[in-house]
């Protein structure tokens, strides 16, 4: 089925038709992948269409921007209301959010001066792994391809550049017939999904690589470390050999997109009973409780459009 699109757009400053949110082939970002961005969501709550860690997520977009030296042209406030603009104006609730800066047309090298680009998008988005994923699990391998070493190319930072990493890992593992790639650090240690946080579960304790293995230290997975503790789950942040993801009880991915995601086979090896687990279960409960009120949002995480 042919993707659909919303009927409006925020970029630079404006609303304007979809169709017409445009940029030019030369620009830095297009050749040069110098553009930075967020993946945000808005629930349906009782008290309507809220968005999940919108300061957060803009907070990280300003950091972003600051590794690579872009200076964003809109103010964290402008941005914010342009994510509910947009949500407004195309009448959508739940939805996904993507405010993204890029280099936009200046000169052609790689250091060039260029003016700085800005827009933020909004559509419908249902489980990003797919309807069944966050109930029945997906499969999953690690890949052939490993996440970049230390002081090579800043994980800490979502950058569009980044994410050639993640096309070949999870490209490469629906060649293979997976749901989902699972990368090493250049050390062998575990790292994280083409686009997701990872956590295992041993002894009902979460387990999860540090940021030093490579990775984005993910918004929700702050979330369901804060959730977890809160719920007098262990959470121990380390080094995780690969042959962990065999032996652990539960393996989760989690991600604004993916949300929370049972893994139930890594490499053809079924993790624990081939299904969610006891702490997945519990965290998928306190996570989705968010947005319908059966977990008390104490955090002031749900910013309301």
């Amino acid at each position: 089925m042919a993707q659909q699109y919303p009927e409006w757009i925020w970029q630079n400053g404006s609303i304007k038709p979809w169709a017409e949110a445009t940029t030019h082939v030369m620009s830095h970002a297009l050749h040069y992948g110098s553009s930075v961005f967020e993946g945000i969501r808005s629930y349906a709550t009782p008290d309507g269409a809220a968005i999940f860690r919108l300061t957060d997520h803009l907070n990280r977009l300003y950091q972003s921007a600051k590794i690579y030296d872009m200076a964003l042209p809109y103010t964290a406030d402008e941005l914010a209301a342009a994510c509910r603009e947009v949500i407004k104006r195309n009448g959508l609730g739940a939805a996904y959010l993507r405010p993204v800066a890029w280099r936009g047309l200046g000169g052609f090298g790689l250091s060039a001066e260029t003016p700085i680009d800005m827009a933020v998008a909004a559509w419908p988005m249902g489980p990003y792994l797919g309807a069944e994923a966050l109930q029945n699990g997906i499969d999953a391998c690690v890949s052939s391809w490993q996440r970049f070493a230390p002081n090579t190319i800043p994980a800490g930072a979502k950058a569009g550049g980044n994410y050639l990493s993640g096309q070949l890992i999870a490209r490469e593992a629906r060649r293979l017939g997976f749901g989902e790639g699972i990368a090493l650090a250049s050390t062998g240690l575990l790292s994280e999904g083409a686009g997701e946080n990872l956590f295992l579960v041993f002894d009902g304790v979460l387990h999860t690589p540090p940021a030093s293995a490579s990775l984005l230290t993910g918004i929700t997975r702050n979330t369901l470390m804060t959730l977890a503790r809160e719920d007098g789950i262990e959470v121990v942040e380390r080094d995780i050999p690969r042959e962990y993801l065999y032996l652990a009880e539960e393996v989760l991915m989690c991600g604004t997109a993916a949300e929370i995601t049972p893994i139930r086979s890594v490499d053809g090896k079924q993790v624990g009973t081939g299904k969610a687990g006891r702490v997945t279960l519990r965290l998928q409960e306190l996570f989705f409780g968010l947005f319908d009120g059966r977990t008390h949002d104490k955090w002031g995480w749900l910013e309301q459009v």
